[in-house]
């Protein structure tokens, strides 16, 4: 029997429905998952290119061609290589705090609008490299780009959604995440075949144009009802707002919980050091955990060298990128699903079921690698199919949990005064870890070998178990009551103060 809690709504589910209007809305503001998916696979696709890594890592390339001593899982170690990928990220991780002032203080929108012009500048810079440091200007740049619209993107859309539907609107954002790393491994498919080796061009500057499409629709979007309250004191202004969001005049109820949420907001001057507060400790903990979590599956592994690793076990270059982009494929296609089922099911049966299958797939693919690949030599057609039909699995668990319910539940736990806050911890921390990863990756692919799919598959137990016992359910609950899930949990209940309208139940 699980532990944890269900709670009862009390008929606190808010009038209104699903509009066109919030829609539109909602589809422009997660495109901005499109510009992090789009640099996660091109990044791994461009340094598979030869003419690239000639240009820009001449030692990994001749590692790679010429050197048959050194073993199959350390060709690309190179931290030169691994500080292309992940210097966007520790950008993003500095950006994310200064986008948390833009965010809280002047509104969702003008995040979004800051985060696609700077990525815009960065994709223009990658695409016209002609050096080392201009490339890395270029990702430092897109880093900001991604620190903003990962800190405002999220809570844009769960402040607009309807409560009732707020995880399938959430889970937009990773489903643009998918079409743009779909995007981008088709595109290196591509432009890997281009004649002169200026290919990898193409693919660096083409992350201006989501960027540009996100830039531009964030000029017609309209701001949150629950940033305008907190930002004016034209409350006529947000209820009409809200009223258009909701295709409703009735919405009383609901501005009603917006205004009380943010005159608690105003009353906090300092959000980060209220955060710290006992009575937000079950959240904090949440912010920072499950970005961890999520970074520690071992995504980043498929991800950001999805084609280095294909190389690694024996696949020639364009077929290294084609089998990067059928894993891309499979896991939009499960992330598609989750819309169908994250408001029905709910949040914890489906980090559940992912996190089973993850751990499944994730041994069999180390005790293939261990026991047929070897340091040097290469993989048969039917290994290595295997293995491609198990990373597959392997991404549908992720495409199913991990991926889109990271940002979900993330973005939907916090009370409005330290929301803001609260989402640039979850940002930072997601960023670092992905920095980390990125950073030593390759490092540990050569030293762990295939021992690294055992290291992830040990964390995906521990975060299984922690979702099972430590993370209430979120689904239904309105956001700007969903302080109420903490009050009667077996152990969060310790920090918070209990509340009547909670029932104790199985989750």
């Amino acid at each position: 029997m699980a532990v944890g809690v269900a709670i009862k709504d009390d008929g606190k589910q808010y009038n209104g429905k699903v509009t066109m209007f919030v829609l539109l809305s909602c589809m422009v503001a997660a495109s901005g998952g499109i510009i992090f998916g789009y640099d996660v696979g091109v990044s791994g696709g461009v340094t598979s290119m030869e003419p690239f890594l000639k240009k820009f890592f001449p030692g990994v390339y001749t590692k790679e061609k010429e050197d048959t001593k050194t073993s199959n899982y350390c060709k690309f170690d190179s931290q030169l290589l691994t500080s292309f990928t992940s210097s966007l990220y520790i950008a993003g991780l500095i950006a994310s705090f200064f986008a948390s002032l833009v965010t809280s203080n002047f509104g969702r929108r003008p995040s979004i609008l800051i985060g696609g012009l700077s990525y815009m500048v960065g994709a223009a810079l990658g695409g016209a490299s002609y050096n080392i440091y201009m490339l890395i200007i270029g990702r430092l740049l897109l880093g900001v780009g991604l620190g903003f619209t990962n800190q405002s993107v999220p809570l844009y859309l769960s402040e607009m959604a309807p409560s009732k539907y707020r995880g399938a609107f959430n889970v937009g954002f990773q489903i643009c995440v998918s079409i743009g790393y779909n995007t981008a491994t088709l595109l290196n498919y591509n432009t890997v075949k281009i004649k002169g080796g200026y290919g990898w061009r193409i693919s660096l500057a083409m992350a201006g144009v989501p960027a540009l499409v996100l830039a531009f629709g964030a000029l017609f979007l309209p701001e949150t009802p629950n940033s305008l309250i907190q930002l004016s004191d034209d409350h006529v202004k947000a209820k009409k707002l809200l009223q258009k969001i909701r295709g409703t005049n009735d919405v009383q109820e609901e501005f009603n919980d917006i205004l009380e949420a943010s005159n608690a907001a105003k009353a906090i001057k300092h959000p980060f050091k209220n955060l710290m507060q006992r009575k937000y400790r079950p959240q904090l903990v949440m912010s920072v955990l499950i970005p961890f979590f999520q970074q520690i599956t071992g995504i980043n592994v498929i991800s950001f060298y999805a084609p280095l690793l294909f190389l690694t076990i024996g696949s020639g270059e364009s077929a290294s990128l084609m089998s990067a982009t059928v894993t891309g494929i499979v896991g939009s296609t499960f992330t598609l699903i989750t819309v169908l089922l994250v408001d029905k099911l709910g949040r914890k049966p489906l980090f559940i079921i992912g996190g089973i299958q993850m751990l499944i797939s994730q041994m069999l693919i180390g005790g293939i690698m261990a026991g047929v690949l070897g340091d040097q030599g290469g993989m048969s057609k039917g290994y290595a199919l295997a293995v491609l039909i198990l990373i597959c699995v392997y991404i549908s668990g992720f495409g199913l949990s991990w991926g889109p319910l990271g940002w979900v539940v993330t973005s939907e736990i916090f009370p409005l005064e330290v929301r803001s806050a609260g989402q640039s911890i979850v940002v930072a921390v997601s960023l670092s870890f992905t920095f980390i990863i990125a950073q030593v990756f390759l490092s540990m692919l050569c030293h762990l070998k295939a021992g690294i799919f055992f290291f992830f598959g040990a964390w995906v137990v521990i975060m299984t178990l922690f979702v099972y016992f430590l993370l209430p359910e979120t689904k239904g609950i309105p956001i700007e009551q969903m302080d109420k899930i903490w009050g009667e949990h077996f152990f969060w209940k310790r920090f918070v103060d209990s509340r009547d309208d909670v029932k104790v139940g199985d989750a």
